[in-house]
């Protein structure tokens, strides 16, 4: 969601905004395949009921239909990400990684892909574009490790604790899924500093 208000709020400047993909995992303990579902997920890590989670959840939900996006969280496959974030990284060698982080995210959250899988990752990479040898070799021989790692690591040192989170300028910061409005504010602060 806070993607998609990024891209609204950058149609609504007369100038070029440059954004920049970094990786994120929010659990990087997770294992590639998990048992539970995204409410039971919920409910043990929170401490809340199962009600609750859903409850929770149907929020969320709601929240994306208004920025256009359609969240099937009942079937949503949890996973260890750290390997979808590689691919994302890869991709940016070949000026992809807007689309393939674009795959990746409707793959989870609207297509219930599992993406942890290599198998699901090739193909996801192969739609945008990427040569399906290339991926698979990537994916088996840890390629990519050190640049995920440096971000996270990058992450660590500003005190990010969650996504969304965007960093404008190296000086602004926005987390969670900020209207439109507050993301053209930041850019024009930024454009107004520029300018000084």
């Amino acid at each position: 969601m806070g993607k998609k208000r990024l891209e609204d709020a950058i149609k609504m400047v007369d100038y070029p905004v440059e954004v920049t993909y970094r990786s994120f995992e929010l659990d990087p303990t997770a294992k590639r395949d998990i048992n539970e579902n995204m409410y039971e997920m919920l409910a043990n890590k929170y401490g809340m009921s199962l009600e609750q989670a859903k409850a929770n959840s149907k929020n969320v939900i709601n929240m994306a239909e208004e920025v256009g996006l359609d969240f099937q969280l009942d079937s949503l496959i949890l996973t260890n990400t750290f390997d979808a974030h590689r691919l994302a990284t890869f991709a940016k060698k070949y000026s992809l990684m807007k689309e393939m982080t674009e795959r990746i995210l409707h793959a989870y959250f609207t297509e219930s892909e599992h993406i942890g899988d290599h198998g699901t990752l090739t193909e996801l990479a192969v739609e945008v574009g990427l040569d399906r040898e290339a991926v698979v070799n990537m994916l088996a021989n840890g390629e990519m490790t050190d640049e995920v790692r440096a971000d996270e690591q990058q992450a660590k040192e500003l005190r990010i604790t969650g996504v969304p989170f965007f960093l404008i300028n190296k000086k602004y910061s926005l987390n969670g899924a900020q209207p439109a409005e507050a993301f053209v504010q930041a850019f024009e602060q930024v454009k107004a500093d520029n300018e000084a």
